[in-house]
């Protein structure tokens, strides 16, 4: 039986530099090669087999796993913050980030993520997208007041986007110059466009048969609507992949970073890692859920009541929300209400 051989891949837009490593820390051969399927086929199928690879998660790491792991014995992505502490050298190059990458897989220390299937990563991205068309919507809408406030218009502000009421308004300005108005015109047409274009994304992505089932599961938990069941279940991917409650608020960003030294425990603001499209959505429901959702509700309360400010009330919330999501997509089955009392 022939000995593994690990193949550490540094990848960047352009080029890919590699290194192939023995068990014993022995180079094989390194190199670079362009950042194009054909190259990365053609040079993986020269690699002598069984071969290990992993390679930093970024941008573009999704195309290239897709391509090699064919090739591979078993291909890893890493966490890129988890690396930090690899590479935090005083030189650091592509050459000898590959090396490191290679004697992280071979010494069993490479900070390995999870790797959603393509069907998923597909899906996501085109949830991500939508994400962007909201917020692009948002900021022309703010641009719409902004520009009303220069020229001194008044205005309803709950009316403002309606497309009569948007009519009307420009129909009766006066003293505005007409460059104001082009803009006007500009930033509601593009408004339209991008709250067209979300609601077609969210449309298609709730009927799609990989979600349908899944979605209406977690949407019988009342609190969560189709924004929250979609990101959670594109976010998350496998639910079995947490095999606690804790470790998925961990990864949704709601517990805050612990630095323990010399028997003192000392607890920071809500971490920086973690899924930040998860985190948003989550707290956003946190806020709003407790309306429709009595057992939230009375975590909330039971919060306040401890002597925790509204936003600590909410981040309790959330990781409660967490623990209803988990459960319902784990079990398969749709969320029973208890009253409490």
């Amino acid at each position: 039986m022939k000995e593994y051989t690990y193949v550490g891949l540094d990848v960047h837009k352009k080029v890919v530099a590699y290194c192939v490593k023995t068990a014993d820390g022995s180079i094989v051969h390194e190199g670079k090669i362009p950042s194009t399927r054909q190259a990365l086929c053609q040079w993986a199928e020269n690699l002598e087999k069984p071969w290990e690879g992993g390679m930093e998660a970024t941008l573009f790491t999704g195309w290239i796993y897709d391509t090699l792991l064919p090739y591979a014995a078993e291909l890893k992505v890493a966490h890129p913050y988890m690396l930090r502490a690899i590479f935090a050298a005083k030189k650091k190059s592509d050459k000898l980030d590959a090396r490191k990458i290679a004697d992280a897989l071979r010494a069993d220390l490479f900070p390995r993520c999870h790797m959603a299937p393509p069907e998923i990563r597909d899906l996501r991205r085109v949830m991500r997208h939508r994400d962007f068309l909201v917020g692009a919507s948002v900021k022309m809408k703010n641009k719409t007041s902004g520009l009303l406030m220069e020229a001194g218009v008044e205005y309803n502000k709950k009316q403002l986007h309606g497309k009569r009421y948007f009519q009307d308004l420009l129909a009766r300005m006066e003293d505005v110059p007409e460059s104001v108005v082009d803009m006007l015109r500009t930033t509601n047409d593009s408004m339209l466009v991008f709250e067209h274009n979300q609601r077609k994304l969210l449309d298609a992505l709730k009927k799609h048969s990989l979600l349908r089932e899944r979605i209406e599961r977690l949407m019988s938990i009342p609190g969560v609507g189709e924004v929250t069941a979609l990101t959670w279940a594109l976010e998350i991917d496998d639910p079995q992949r947490f095999s606690s409650v804790k470790k998925a608020v961990s990864y949704c960003g709601l517990c805050s970073g612990q630095n323990q030294t010399g028997g003192k425990t000392f607890r920071g603001p809500i971490s920086k890692q973690r899924n930040k499209h998860l985190q948003k959505i989550i707290i956003e429901t946190a806020k709003l859920a407790p309306t429709w959702n009595p057992q939230l509700a009375h975590e909330h309360k039971k919060a306040l009541d401890r002597g925790a400010n509204r936003n600590e009330a909410t981040i309790a919330v959330a990781r409660k929300l967490v623990a209803y999501l988990l459960c319902v997509d784990k079990n398969n089955a749709r969320f029973e209400l208890k009253i409490c009392t």
